[in-house]
């Protein structure tokens, strides 16, 4: 009963428990079966169980507490049943003889589970020979029995919480990223090994405007459900700053007040970085966080040695912007500290075999650089599963989340980029609108080319009456035709209600009609105002 009551202390889920009552229970009775019952939903669930095939647990799993069992008699009465033979199964029970025949075993002992002075289920010791049980033996059990009740309940408690956390982890994470035309993704998170295992690491892969892609992780300092929930307001976060285009020194200096406001025992790490296909630029900020690592269509593996920012919640802007030019068909590599950092190892000597384990999983990897997208997803799964492997062989020895994402780039291809500068006067409409004529005709696009000459017309009109030059238009073909005008002005454009005597101020509800969707992105010397155009199938 000692070892019992030590092992059920420390036991946290219901297989716990479970394992628990077989370790112990059994080999001093020598018995050689156990089957373990909880009460849900007027019904009796199999929790777990030994020595019996799942054949005979599929008919006693589900009962129905009014069906007149063994098991829902020691419910019903609170009293120990122990019988033991077949015939003796058979005289007591015999609408459940076929169970009992079905059952490799040939004595039983049917004990209730009392938790909080009311029954929580019930569990049965069975032997494999017939059994004449002393009151000795009839006394323990039924004082062990007991225990595993008063240690199931609180199982099952946890058990609830835990699902709830792990649900909130779920809905908190991305459920599938988005697959671009400039890069796919794969990623993994990886709970701690002990506790709620739910935490603060989170990772994204967001759309931009002119066919950028944001990519993100982060880590909430901690782990369990106030961890998690601050992991969703800051990725929450995250993708509302990202749709304002906001470059990436100002996205983080905003999570860092977010975090500062939650109070002085809330920090977090996070690198938000932003790719451009059209330059293969990566610009990015690092808030305390690991840097990326690079891997080249060549089988280099790069990791740049570059000071990061104090984590969100200690640092004081400015933040630095890092800026790296990523090869045609780069992998980004992008991980938490628990994934690379454990009490054996420091960020360091993790990063250094990060590096070693890509260098040597990436060139084994068939077709990678070659191959379609949706081949390239399954191809970063199993390198992802390949990282996470080598580096965490033993998840239930660290007490910290892990997140690994790698990110597949690409460039945008030359003849994929039109550009052309404008005048800085009237004229520039009507020589954006034949530039638009061409460029559509080359790419075979000529279905769209009354309506993108309409966009650029009012982008172009505009500039003229409300901003200043230099002027510029960029098309870019990509999954959707991307017009782009940009202008010397830190101007906001507005959509205005005109009314109908109004003779102006319906040009950006025109190209909102036009277009399937339009913004702003503001740069350091001036702003672009993009549209997007779905493709004819």
């Amino acid at each position: 009963m000692g070892e019992l009551t030590v092992a059920l202390a420390e036991a946290v889920t219901t297989r716990d428990v479970v394992q628990a009552v077989a370790d112990h229970v059994l080999p001093p009775f020598r018995a050689d079966g156990l089957v373990v019952w909880l009460i849900e939903g007027g019904r009796l669930d199999v929790v777990g169980a030994t020595g019996y095939p799942q054949e005979f647990l599929s008919l006693v799993d589900r009962l129905p507490l009014t069906e007149t069992t063994p098991v829902t008699d020691v419910l019903g009465t609170g009293t120990p049943r122990f019988i033991g033979s077949l015939a003796e199964y058979g005289r007591r029970y015999p609408t459940m003889r076929h169970v009992a025949e079905a059952s490799p075993r040939n004595a039983w002992a049917f004990l209730p589970m009392i938790a909080s002075g009311r029954s929580v289920g019930s569990c049965v010791v069975s032997f494999t020979r017939e059994r004449v049980f002393s009151d000795e033996e009839r006394t323990l059990l039924t004082a062990l029995s007991g225990l595993v009740g008063q240690a199931l309940e609180r199982a099952r408690l946890y058990d609830v919480e835990h699902a709830r956390a792990q649900e909130l982890q779920r809905g908190l994470l991305p459920r599938k990223l988005p697959r671009l035309p400039v890069a796919c993704a794969a990623a993994r998170y990886l709970p701690a090994g002990r506790g709620e295992e739910v935490g603060g690491d989170w990772y994204d892969l967001i759309p931009l405007s002119g066919d950028r892609v944001a990519m993100v992780i982060g880590d909430v300092m901690g782990h369990g459900i106030t961890e998690a929930a601050t992991m969703g307001r800051l990725r929450t976060a995250v993708r509302t700053l990202a749709d304002l285009d906001l470059p990436p020194d100002e996205l983080i200096g905003h999570l860092n007040d977010l975090v500062s406001d939650l109070g002085d025992d809330f920090y977090a790490t996070c690198l938000y970085a932003v790719f451009d296909p059209t330059t293969r630029t990566c610009t990015f900020c690092m808030a305390g966080h690991p840097p990326p690592v690079i891997v080249h269509p060549d089988g280099t593996v790069l990791c740049p040695h570059l000071a990061a920012d104090p984590p969100l919640g200690a640092a004081e802007p400015p933040f630095e912007i890092h800026e790296l030019h990523l090869p045609e068909e780069s992998l980004l590599v992008l991980c938490t500290d628990g994934l690379v950092e454990s009490a054996t190892r420091d960020v360091d000597k993790g990063l250094a075999q990060l590096r070693q384990i890509l260098a040597q999983a990436v060139p084994r990897i068939p077709h990678l650089w070659s191959g379609r997208q949706d081949d390239d997803v399954g191809r970063l799964e199993d390198l992802c599963d390949t990282v996470v492997s080598a580096l965490l062989p033993a998840r239930d020895q660290t007490d910290d989340d892990a997140a690994l994402f790698i990110a597949h780039t690409r460039g945008t291809a030359a003849d994929d980029v039109a550009t052309c500068s404008l005048p800085d006067d009237p004229r520039a409409a009507g020589q954006a609108r034949e530039y638009v004529r061409k460029q559509l005709a080359i790419w075979e696009l000529d279905d769209l080319t009354v309506t993108t000459e309409l966009l650029v017309s009012e982008l172009v009109g505009n500039v003229i009456r409300h901003a200043k030059g230099p002027m510029r238009l960029r098309l870019l073909r990509s999954r959707s035709l991307i017009c782009e005008v940009y202008d010397g002005s830190l101007s906001t454009p507005r959509i205005r209600h005109a009314s109908y005597t109004d003779e102006g101020g319906r040009g950006l509800q025109l190209v909102a009609a036009l277009s399937r969707r339009w913004g702003a992105r503001y740069l350091h010397d001036g702003k672009c105002i993009w549209t997007e155009q779905s493709l004819p199938c």
